[in-house]
């Protein structure tokens, strides 16, 4: 135990930066709370740790008695075999020399040792990490699997939850990775770095680490909403007329806002111009949908949103993000109305036409399309058509003009036969 001792104080002295005097005095305290707990009852127990040769050694207060001691009292037959001057009523440093102490010890200083070397490096890691939260770090993926990925960051290790990994992407050991620094763990027996890779701060750094634009405060992110590994959108403005924010962000050929974005895992990143004009920011938001009307309701904070039917999916998105990270970016509810166009409305009232039509008894499908479509749009205006404007139709067969026919004569003939029904229901039981 001894040699042993001497090394490992030597090694944590030069390694850890951990004085000798530092880890003795630790190594005392534990051995002599350990040693009370298990081996000797007195109260009144000293361990001393002697650094030159590595020797551990305890000692007793006890008090000399002649007859019946307790845990803090010796015999005074006892104590007079190794102190001959020794008398009742004296105190007496008596060297604990139990079988145990030797055994207890050695297990202590090593646990005690550990247990320093792990707050060492801790406060290590705290001390080097402490002024980098909030920041980016880089280090190498040290394993992965679904519990999260372990990061090897100069002497330490960091760890990035599940939770705060991007969807999708996969890591190997050694591949380089960077994510944010959310904290320092000072009490966990884990990794002591906490990161993500899912915080819109982590997108934010990026952007300052790729636009020195933004770095410089020319160009500043007001908002950032984000669904990890699909979609971003960042809103950008410019404290310099003369300099374009999104153009800053986006980078010669596209290079700034891609680089990001593989960083990322091809997470698409809209990049928006801020406006104070709500309606503008709303609108560039929403963008590549095309607005045809916003409304705003400042009292529930609502925004309606009115669209036709090709700009709406593109106004929802896929799953719906487009509209859930505008809401997130302006930080109002959004609804969004449909609008029919002037071709729609027509369209629909084309067919709601030709449905009338094909009602008819005898009208086909294709030929009430064929009618609708050369003007005829009620039974009453095909009431009107003669057998020659029918005839020159030439989608309509022969079959189709007498079906035609019949049916708006019969058509004709309902109100007649129904005017007469109550006249003869009026008679009907009446005595002759």
């Amino acid at each position: 135990m001894n040699n042993e001792l001497l090394a490992m104080l030597e090694y944590i002295e030069q390694e850890r930066g951990i004085s000798k005097e530092q880890v003795v005095k630790a190594l005392e305290q534990a051995i002599l709370s350990a040693y009370k707990k298990s081996a000797h009852p007195a109260t009144d127990l000293n361990v001393e740790v002697n650094l030159r040769t590595g020797e551990l050694k305890a000692w007793a207060r006890l008090k000399v008695v002649e007859e019946f001691p307790s845990d803090d009292e010796i015999l005074l037959a006892e104590a007079v075999r190794r102190i001959p001057s020794a008398k009742a009523g004296d105190i007496v440093e008596w060297e604990v020399k139990s079988t145990d102490f030797g055994r207890i010890a050695a297990q202590t200083a090593r646990q005690t040792i550990w247990q320093l070397l792990r707050k060492a490096e801790k406060d290590l890691i705290h001390d080097e990490f402490k002024d980098k939260v909030g920041e980016i770090v880089t280090g190498t993926v040290h394993h992965a699997d679904a519990a999260g990925i372990v990061v090897d960051i100069k002497k330490s290790q960091g760890i990035i939850a599940g939770r705060d990994r991007i969807p999708g992407e996969q890591f190997s050991a050694g591949d380089r990775i960077s994510a944010l620094l959310v904290k320092v763990d000072m009490e966990g027996s884990g990794p002591s770095l906490i990161l993500t890779r899912t915080s819109n701060n982590f997108v934010r750094r990026l952007f300052e680490r790729e636009v020195s634009e933004i770095h410089d405060g020319v160009v500043e992110i007001v908002g950032i909403a984000r669904a990890p590994g699909s979609r971003t959108k960042v809103a950008v403005k410019s404290n310099d007329p003369r300099v374009d924010p999104v153009g800053a962000c986006v980078g010669m050929r596209g290079l700034r806002v891609r680089n990001i974005t593989n960083e990322l895992g091809s997470e698409r990143i809209d990049v928006i111009p801020y406006s104070s004009d709500l309606k503008t920011f709303i609108a560039n938001a929403m963008h590549p949908a095309k607005l045809l009307d916003i409304e705003l309701n400042p009292e529930t904070k609502t925004i309606t949103l009115h669209v036709d039917h090709e700009n709406s999916r593109l106004a929802f998105g896929r799953k719906a993000q487009n509209i859930r990270l505008t809401q997130r970016l302006v930080q109002w509810n959004i609804n969004i109305v449909i609008e029919e166009s002037e071709e729609e409305e027509f369209a629909r009232k084309k067919q709601e036409a030709a449905a009338e039509l094909a009602s008819l008894a005898g009208v086909s499908n294709e030929a009430a399309a064929a009618l609708v479509e050369h003007g005829y749009l009620t039974v009453d205006g095909l009431g009107n058509a003669s057998a020659e404007d029918l005839a020159s139709i030439a989608e309509l067969t022969d079959e189709d003009r007498a079906g035609i026919a019949a049916a708006v004569a019969a058509k004709k003939a309902a109100p007649a036969e129904d005017a007469e029904k109550p006249a003869d229901a009026a008679t009907e039981g009446q005595p002759e």
